[in-house]
């Protein structure tokens, strides 16, 4: 309960509202002291800003006020471009939900109310959102921002592992038919055994004599995929890229005004040329995804696991025998 005012004048201002040197101050119980406007303003203008400053408050307590606080870390800032956007994309769907939560008001039973939620239409999305939370919760305790992670226990959905092997007739079918741009991702990705964000990054310092150099965004690897023909002919063929006069680039793959593609705008070229394919070869199925190349890659490399690990770039080999697609033909009995 609030004390009396020393000053009866003073008992129309806000709660721990007081008057300062020149200012009127707020001073909130969790402590600290907030300006809110010159002594001699209006009784409605300190009410307002006393309205504002409490708002500000409760924002910068609650989770929507810590995710932000994360997206303005170190550590969110040396993610890779394309984890940040979908991160915030991610954010979007809790917020609403969340939001205005106090972080330590949120309990494991909501996490999976809103996953059990979600997981009805989709729950590969609900659990890339869980994972980003449980994200934010960690970096918060560890700075004692919270007292812990309610993610923690609580299970994620079983996601199907993909099996979609793409055949060198649908890869042929495909790349006859697409501009330029989706050729040469489509070979990079496919030779190198390289992630969309890293091929659509490829810069020209990276092509070096003895291959090009590729720092994955995903596993950090860092690698010099060697050159052959086929790698060399893909490069060749990207100087054909067009440019607006008196323009340059810097990157392997580019736009005509220089710039590199974003993940949205080479999955729209890329999702055209599908169409396009499908219309000229309906006797194939293009339901394959551009990640889907690198697996062909893999399954395509010969040698063992252990010398594909070592190729792909993959931290396990558990990883590689996930991308590892191709059927293996093995004899019948009395066939050996």
């Amino acid at each position: 309960m609030a004390g009396k005012r020393k000053n009866p004048a003073d008992a129309v201002l806000p709660p721990r509202v007081y008057r300062g040197k020149s200012k009127y101050e707020f001073h909130p119980a969790s402590g600290g002291s907030v300006s809110l406007c010159p002594l001699g303003s209006p009784v409605s203008l300190v009410w307002a800003k006393y309205e504002a400053a409490l708002k500000d408050i409760e924002e910068k307590t609650n989770l929507s006020g810590l995710i932000d606080e994360f997206f303005a870390s170190a550590d969110y800032h040396k993610l890779g471009n394309e984890t940040r956007k979908d991160y915030k994309k991610y954010s979007r769907k809790l917020i609403p939900v969340f939001g205005k939560m106090d972080p330590d008001s949120v309990k494991p039973q909501h996490i999976r109310q809103y996953m059990d939620k979600r997981g009805v239409a989709a729950p590969v999305q609900a659990n890339r959102e869980k994972a980003f939370l449980s994200r934010v919760y960690g970096w918060a305790y560890e700075r004692g921002m919270v007292k812990g992670n309610p993610c923690k226990g609580v299970r994620q959905f079983k996601e199907e592992e993909r099996e979609r092997y793409v055949t060198d007739e649908e890869y042929n079918a495909l790349y006859g038919v697409s501009p330029i741009v989706v050729q040469v991702a489509m070979e990079i990705a496919y030779l190198c055994l390289a992630r969309q964000g890293d091929v659509l990054a490829v810069q020209k310092a990276q092509l070096l004599p003895e291959g090009i150099f590729i720092r994955q965004g995903k596993t950090a690897a860092k690698q010099i995929k060697a050159w052959s023909d086929r790698l060399a002919a893909a490069i060749e063929l990207s100087k054909s890229l067009p440019l607006k006069d008196g323009l340059s680039s810097v990157y392997v793959i580019h736009q005509q005004n220089g710039r590199r593609y974003t993940r949205d705008g080479f999955n729209s070229r890329w999702q055209q040329a599908k169409d396009e394919a499908q219309k000229k070869n309906p006797h194939l199925l293009f339901d394959f995804t551009f990640h889907d190349l690198k697996a062909k890659g893999v399954s395509d490399l010969e040698g063992s696991l252990q010398e594909k690990q070592q190729i792909s770039g993959h931290k396990t080999i558990t990883q590689t025998a996930r991308y590892d697609r191709k059927v293996k033909i093995v004899p019948v009995v009395g066939g050996q």
